[in-house]
């Protein structure tokens, strides 16, 4: 059904994925019709649930553990949690994202270790609980490390590639990066590591 005039207005056609705001500002005043009113309430309706569907994903859904696509040998070995992990710098950040399409931290950890054939939980917390607990100086490739950020406990997650670098999907900045663990914001920050096979 197409609806060139909706009741006082005429729609602007609509893409998909433009915010609600875009579209309202795209409408223009045309003389009133009775008929556009049962338009008007299909496109708001149609807006509102496609808008709401999108809002209310509070937690994201687990990322999928690849069937098939990790050999036994290569199966959670350091070189390749780092090596995929390392392909995805720049990614944005995205809240809630454990996607290349946007990753927040621990959807980040949880994505590459998945594709290293090794299932995390999704959330900082629960990815704490994961492993055995490393001390600083025995980190190695692939190590979780866990800062305090934004409350008591463990709020942020990266992963150990070496040389005193992590890699991690910070909010801040906006995209996927290689960071020093002695960077002073990092250091004092730490909390701990954990080793996952």
């Amino acid at each position: 059904m197409r609806c060139k005039r909706l009741g006082k207005y005429r729609l602007a056609p609509l893409r998909r994925g433009p915010a609600l705001t875009d579209t309202v500002r795209r409408m223009t005043r045309f003389p009133s019709r009775p008929r556009g009113s049962v338009c008007v309430l299909a496109v708001l309706t149609t807006l509102a649930v496609l808008t709401t569907a999108c809002a209310t994903a509070s937690s994201p859904r687990p990322f999928p553990s690849p069937a098939g696509t990790i050999s036994t040998a290569d199966r959670g070995r350091p070189d390749t949690i780092v090596g995929t992990a390392l392909t995805l710098r720049g990614v944005p950040y995205r809240n809630g994202g454990s996607d290349p399409g946007g990753f927040d931290c621990s959807g980040f950890t949880q994505y590459v270790f998945a594709r290293s054939g090794i299932a995390l939980p999704r959330s900082v917390e629960e990815q704490f609980d994961e492993g055995r607990k490393v001390k600083p100086r025995d980190l190695t490739s692939g190590d979780l490390v866990f800062f305090k950020t934004t409350s008591r406990g463990p709020s942020h997650v990266g992963i150990v590639i070496g040389d005193d670098q992590f890699i991690h999907a910070p909010s801040s900045k906006g995209v996927v990066r290689v960071e020093r663990l002695s960077a002073d914001y990092w250091s004092k920050r730490f909390i701990a590591a954990r080793r996952v096979d």
